[in-house]
Parts: C-alpha cells; structure tokens; sequence
C-alpha cells in the first residue's frame, strides 16, 4: 500500500511542521506566484480529480471504445491489409476501411457531444455551489480553484470541506476527517500537525496527513500540499471505478461475445470450404473476410448512440442531467431502486416538536445543554441541528439562549461519527467543566449510569433502557425522531471517545420530518412499472418503519445495521432480497447491500447525496444524486436530479426503456438479417464457380438497409415494451440469430431463377447484335 503514498509525504510525516516548512523551502506568508509556478513546473499540476469520470478525456475514450467499435476497427484493419497494403496496384479498394471509419466516427460523435452537453451542465451546477479553497499567496489569505494548487502552498480547511490534495497538517483545531472515499471504512479520524514517531503502516495512521477527496467532517486546520493531481494517492488509486462494469458494459460484453463465437465458427468453415471448391486460398480469405465484414452490423455503434443519445435528451427537458448516457439503458433494465430516507420520502425540514425530560414531560434544560452542544459543533451542519438552533432565533429565547452560551465557552469536541452514533462537546461552568452528549436513544443510554428528574439523582438500572423506551417508542411510532441527551460534570479540558462513560440522562429531542406529499405516489408509480423500491436508511429502525408504513413501503421484514453484520454469507443474500427497510446502517453497510442485491441477479439504481452515500453510488448501477448533494457525490453519479422528486425517476425509467427497446429492435432485425443473407451467400459460394459478392458489395448492401435503421431512436414504443424492465444481453440474441437460415428456404429459388434463367438470358442478349445490347452491357 506504500507505493500509492508518495514518498515525500512520507518523508514529511515524522517531521516536525517547522522542519517541514523548511524542508520545502515554504515561506510562513505562503508562496509568491512566481514560486507558484516555479513548483507548477517542478512538481506538475492538480489536475486529477479523486477518481470520477467527469473529464472530457474518459469521455472521448468512452465514446469512441466499446466492445462494438473494437470489432469494427479490428475487421478495419484486416480489410485494410488485404485491399490495400498486399493487394495489387489495380484491384487496390479502400471503401470498406472508409465506409466503417466513418461509422465509428459519427457514432463515437454523437456519444461525445450529447455526453458534453451534459458535463457543461454538471460544471456550472458545480461553479454554483462549490467552495474555493482558502490559500495563503503572497501574504494574502486568498480564494482559488483546486486545479490552482500546487506543491508547497498553504491551505486552510474547515468543516464541509473536501480536501483538495494531500497535505502535512502544520495546524489543527479538532480536526476531524471521513476517510472512506479512500478505505471504504466510515470511522470518522481525528488528525494532529504533530510528528510521528515512526513510518506509517496503512493510511488510518497518517494522523498528520489529510489525503485528496476525503470529507472534512469537523474543526479547521492548515495544511502544506505535499503531493498534486497523480502523485496523490487518490490520483494513483482511485482510478479503478472509471473501468467499473456497470450492466450495459456486461451487456455489451456479451452482445459482443454472441457476433464474435459466430464469426469464429463460420469464417473459418466459409475459408475452408470455399478454398476446396475453387482452389484459390488468397481469395478463399477475402471472401471469409467479407464474410465477417458483413455479418457484423456496421451501424451498430451509431444506432446504440443515438438511442442513449436521445433519451438522454428527452431527460434534460425534465430536470434531470444525464452525465453518462449508458446510464439510460441501466433506467431501462433497473428493477431495484434503493434510496435514502430523508429528503427523498421526506422533507428536507425537520422541526423540533418537543424538548423533554426523561418521564416525558417538557424541560428547558434539555433545550440548553442541545443548543449549547448543536452551536459548538463544527462538523458538517445536519438538518437535526439546524432545527434546534433555530429556537435561538425565536423571542424569548434568543437573549436566553445567547446568555447561556457566554457562560459556557467551548472547551473542546467529539463530532458525530457513524459508529458512536452520537456527539460530544465539553463545555466550562461556573464549578467544573461540562460534558454534553447528544445522540441515538439507545447508543447514549448505553453510556448513561445515572439519569436525573427534578433536580435529583437516580440510578439507571438494569431496567433503565426497557423505562426508556416505554417513554420514547409511542413517538416513534408515530414517525418522530428522538435524540437522547445527557451531561456529567467532568474537570477534563480535552475530549477522547473513552471518556464517554458515566452519563447523567437529561432527557429528549423529539423531532418531526413529515413524508412527501408525492412520495407514495412515486413509490406506487414504480411499483406499476415492477421497479421495486427498497429504503436504506442510517435513521433508527422505528423511525424508518413508521415513515414507510405511512407510504404504503411494506415493512413486514427490517433488516438493522447491526443484524446485518451478524448474517453468514449464506443468510445474506436471501434476507436482502426479502426486506424492504433497512435501517441504522452505517455507509459501507448501504454499498455491501448494493452489492449483494447485484450478485442476486438485479440491475440497481442508488438516489442518495449525502457523503454517507458515496460508496453506494458508486456501486450501483445508476447512481442518482441531486444538485444540491455534496461535491464528490455529484461527481460520482451517473445522473443528476435538478429536483428531488422520486416522479423524475419514473420518466427516466420510460425513456431509459424506449431506449432500450428500440436498441434491441436493431440488434435483433439486423444480426438475425445479416446472419441469413452470409449463410446464403456461403451457401451459394460454394455451389457456384464463382464469388456472389466482394465485401464492398456485402458492406454498401448493409449500409443500405443500416440507413433505413436510423429511424429507429424515435420509433414509438409500445406500452407492453415498457411495462417491466428489459435485459441488456446476447443471452436471447443467439437462438434469435440461429433462426435466420430460414430464409435460404425463401432464398434458394431465388437463387436458381438467377443462375439458370436470368444471368443466361442477359448473357444471350449481350452476345446477340441489337441496338439494345449497349444498354443491356450499361445496366449489367
């Protein structure tokens, strides 16, 4: 794993941040910009993004390399060995290599244009929302694009930022960053600008290093860039998911696979046989060439194209971006749609509905100690936050409020992470320091010795949670969320997750965040068209339920988080096709459901924005997001959704299978007819004493009939065709293909009336002396 970390930042990591500075000849008022771009020079720039296939380059190369176009190009190539390079001055013919350069030309363009077409929006929807990067230039604090960075400048983060390269920390103020774009791992760590004592093993123990792409998830710090665009270990190993096989590269794969296993069986017999009957080997070739040539539908790539292309663009007409037009075919096959819970079945606004102590009755004390700990915190703002803070702007409790922070200055945090499940902040008082606990209901009862009402102590007891949950579980039936808090005067001035023990339970946060008025409809919509919708959701499990059960989700069978990880390999996959809830999952648990349900068989779709949704979205099949997700996640998805509305997916699945439709209309009339006229023509190839048709012949023949095809991206579908969900393989094209010698049946007729009759009455007419023979001679 060393390799991928460049050695500098090695070197770098037992150094102190001053030897640092001076190892880099780094000024303390940042580079000037001729040192700038002295470093851009010596170092390179930061041009690699943290493994997206958002570039005009992947782009190019996946417009123009398929499965379909390597075919194209390598029976190109042999064409042109044999018509040009070894053949003779006179018989030299370059049509064929034109005719299918030019194919592969106008089909890779049209991929290209409407997929930039796309990028151009993606981008200003990221000029809109994106962060500069706080650099120190010539003495000045300043705002620059990532791409601006280079080795040697200071930057300076702070919470919601992605880290634009890999950096030494030289200062850090609870610092806390996600790593699990890099590992996979959701463990939130805590990062310091002191030396370490020996070289890392793996990257959790970088603990001065911030790597590119991962999530800052609380406090700030500044940082010196050690390594830019490929030197960063996200430029060196994340380029693996740009290559990810989604369903319509397997189904290509093996669309592919189908017309190769039959040019590799009846080549070979049309050169033999044909070489036994007319003694000439070179020419036997040519003619297994053709063959080839044309069995292979030429317009293959551009009718593909243009049906993903125009589906693609009935979708921006309905606020949805399509970043990758393969995306549209997997619309079209995805039968499992999983999504997150909030903002998608509900709202975005959560309001806090009650502040109580722990029998349930109303407590300002628990609205203090959750305000004091939802204003300190310097993580990522959450809706849950947002919703308590905005008592401190209502009257009567904005003075209030605000008073009681100054008497409780922040001392120090723990921000939310995916496994405590719960936050920290301490906070001085008056007699000793303050420790404030919010989180899980459960996770910080665990954590709870004593609870507290009316002013007196009382042990939690052994029965303390069943107590708990006798006050909390009619709320969350009725689709609140609950939220725990408790406190313990401490003398401690620093935080770590061990001193997380020993709490006073104070009491709860009760908030509401009401269903979508359109989300049961969607989710009836999607049901119609036998896309089956599973929730993955971080939320507690009743919560999820009750949401769910108000939308008609069936909630029969609710996988947690924590039962999940207690399946065997042999119990998974059965449970994750049988449940509809899954909920308390942490992110790596959302992709490894994602995962399992494609090892099932199905074509996947992800919708979620969030950083904890990132290795799901990539994952998928379809990974969707919205504009208003995080930075990464939207570079990641497939598609963007400009509104959050589960409606937009029904549209995309119609037209993803309209699409699809008519690809596979194509597919099957073309190979089936080309399949019939080559084994027609082999058949007469070897009865007659010479060749029925050259390759140009054979190619122009099935260019014309192509021409015809192009009609096919706005050929309506039918209702039926776009019922259920559609596979995107060779699985049924073989059997389809094998049926077309039929035809020699309608053929071989056709082909005695030419020989015996037609060809001798013409060769009469031509030898005998009339005023028509010239015309006769013209038209043969």
């Amino acid at each position: 794993m060393d390799s991928s970390v460049h050695p500098r930042i090695r070197q770098c990591a037992v150094l102190e941040a001053d030897a640092v500075c001076d190892h880099l000849h780094v000024p303390s008022d940042g580079l000037s910009t001729e040192q700038a771009e002295k470093s851009r020079a010596q170092f390179g720039s930061n041009a690699v993004s943290s493994g997206t296939a958002d570039t005009v380059g992947f782009r190019l190369r996946r417009a123009f390399i398929n499965p379909f176009t390597v075919i194209l190009f390598l029976l190109a190539v042999i064409s042109l060995v044999t018509d040009v390079v070894l053949a003779s001055n006179f018989s030299r013919n370059a049509t064929t290599v034109i005719i299918i350069c030019c194919m592969l030309l106008l089909s890779g363009t049209v991929r290209f244009v409407q997929e930039l077409r796309a990028k151009r929006i993606s981008d200003h929807l990221s000029d809109l929302t994106h962060t500069e990067v706080t650099v120190c230039r010539d003495g000045q604090w300043i705002g620059l694009p990532a791409s601006a960075l280079v080795v040697g400048d200071l930057v300076r983060l702070s919470a919601g930022d992605r880290v634009p390269a890999d950096l030494r920390l030289i200062q850090a103020d609870d610092l806390f960053v996600s790593q699990s774009i890099i590992t996979g791992e959701s463990a939130v760590l805590e990062k310091t600008a002191q030396a370490l004592s020996h070289l890392p093993r793996d990257y959790a123990s970088y603990q001065n290093t911030v790597f590119q792409g991962c999530s800052v998830i609380g406090g700030s710090g500044q940082g010196i860039v050690l390594a830019v665009g490929s030197d960063t270990v996200s430029g060196g190993t994340m380029q693996a998911p740009l290559w990810r096989k989604n369903g319509f590269d397997r189904g290509a794969n093996s669309i592919a696979w189908v017309l190769i296993r039959f040019m590799a069986v009846l080549v070979p017999i049309v050169f033999v046989a044909v070489g036994l009957t007319k003694g000439d080997w070179f020419a036997a070739f040519l003619f297994a060439l053709s063959v080839a040539v044309g069995l292979t539908p030429e317009m293959l790539p551009m009718v593909i194209n243009a049906c993903l292309a125009k589906g693609s663009a009935a979708m921006e007409g309905k606020q949805t971006v399509v970043k990758n037009i393969n995306a549209m075919q997997g619309f079209g096959s995805m039968d499992v749609l999983c999504v997150d819970k909030t903002g998608t079945l509900t709202g975005d606004t959560v309001l806090l509905e009650y502040y109580l102590d722990v029998l349930g009755n109303e407590s300002e004390r628990v609205l203090e100690l959750a305000y004091l700990s939802s204003r300190y915190a310097t993580g990522v703002e959450n809706h849950l936050d947002r919703a308590i803070l905005r008592y401190g702007t209502f009257p009567g409790w904005d003075a209030r409020l605000d008073g009681f922070q100054v008497q409780h200055p922040k001392l120090d945090e723990l921000p939310f992470d995916y496994n405590r499940r719960c936050s920290s902040v301490l906070v001085g008082d008056e007699a000793c320091n303050l420790l404030i606990v919010k989180g899980s209901v459960d996770e910080v009862c665990r954590r709870c010795s004593q609870v507290v009402h009316r002013g007196a102590l009382h042990p939690f007891g052994a029965d303390g949670l069943s107590s708990v949950h006798a006050v909390v579980d009619e709320m969350l039936e009725d689709g609140m969320k609950v939220l725990a808090v408790a406190y313990r005067p401490v003398t401690l001035q620093a935080l770590t997750p061990d001193d997380e023990h020993d709490l006073i339970l104070l009491g709860y946060l009760v908030f509401f965040d009401a269903p979508k008025a359109s989300a049961a409809s969607a989710i009836d919509k999607l049901n119609a068209l036998h896309v089956h919708s599973k929730v993955l959701t971080g939320d507690q499990k009743s919560v999820a339920v009750s949401i769910c059960r108000r939308l008609g989700i069936d909630t029969t069978s609710v996988l947690t988080g924590e039962a999940l990880d207690q399946l065997t390999d042999n119990e998974l996959p059965v449970c994750v096709e049988r449940c509809t809830v899954f909920a308390e999952l942490s992110p790596k648990q959302k992709m490894r459901i994602v995962q399992v349900l494609q090892d099932n068989g199905h074509t996947v779709g992800f919708l979620g924005d969030g950083m904890n949704d990132l290795p799901a979205i990539t994952a998928a099949d379809v990974g969707i997001s919205v504009d208003t997700a995080a930075e990464s996640v939207r570079e990641c998805a497939d598609v963007l959704l400009l509104k959050k509305d589960l409606n937009v997916l029904e549209a995309g699945i119609l037209e993803g299978r309209k699409a699809f439709a008519n690809m596979t209309k194509y597919i099957k009339i073309t190979a089936s007819s080309n399949f019939g006229n080559i084994f027609s023509i082999v058949i007469a190839s070897v009865f007659l004493p010479f060749f029925p048709m050259t390759s140009v012949q054979l190619l122009l023949l099935n260019l014309l009939y192509d021409m015809l095809c192009l009609v096919l991206p706005w050929d309506k579908v039918d209702g039926e065709a776009c019922a259920r969900p559609l596979e995107w393989s060779g699985r049924t094209l073989g059997r389809f293909m094998r049926f077309s010698p039929h035809q020699l049946i309608f053929r071989y007729p056709d082909l005695r009336f030419l020989f015996f009759w037609l060809c001798p009455r013409f060769a009469a007419e031509i030898s005998r002396p009339s005023p028509k023979a010239p015309a006769i001679r013209l038209l043969l």
